[in-house]
């Protein structure tokens, strides 16, 4: 688990900030701004949550650490991909609410990553 926790942390940060500038362009489009940003900033969304997914994943099975992060990860790219479909349709009632699970989950998951019991927690090969 510890060779794969220090890229997990990394892209668990990388997540964060892309969701977070999510937020930032998404307020800006309440101002008439922000459009371009906001949809080329789904792209980076996605390409974070697949990547964390793939680090998890490893963070799990060769790795032997706990499965909750990698489903975790799994439910960040997922319901991005379902929030891109409901922002691109018009479906704001659906699609903040989306934004605030995703940014909570994310959380959740640089949270436990940088859980300092972490690297106690590791299994010897």
């Amino acid at each position: 688990m510890v060779k794969y926790l220090t890229p997990f942390k990394i892209l668990a940060l990388v997540n964060v900030a892309a969701v977070l500038l999510q937020a930032v362009t998404a307020g800006q489009l309440l101002s008439g701004g922000g459009k371009a940003l906001h949809g080329m900033g789904a792209g980076g969304v996605h390409a974070a949550g697949l990547l964390l997914l793939i680090v998890g994943v490893l963070v799990w099975r060769p790795g032997r650490g706990p499965g909750r992060p990698a489903l975790a990860s799994l439910a960040v790219l997922l319901l991005g991909f379902v929030q891109s479909a409901t922002g691109g349709s018009g479906a704001t009632a659906l699609h903040v609410p989306l934004g605030m699970t995703i940014m909570g989950l994310s959380v959740w998951l640089a949270v436990w990553a940088f859980t300092p019991s972490r690297s106690a927690r590791t299994v010897s090969p």
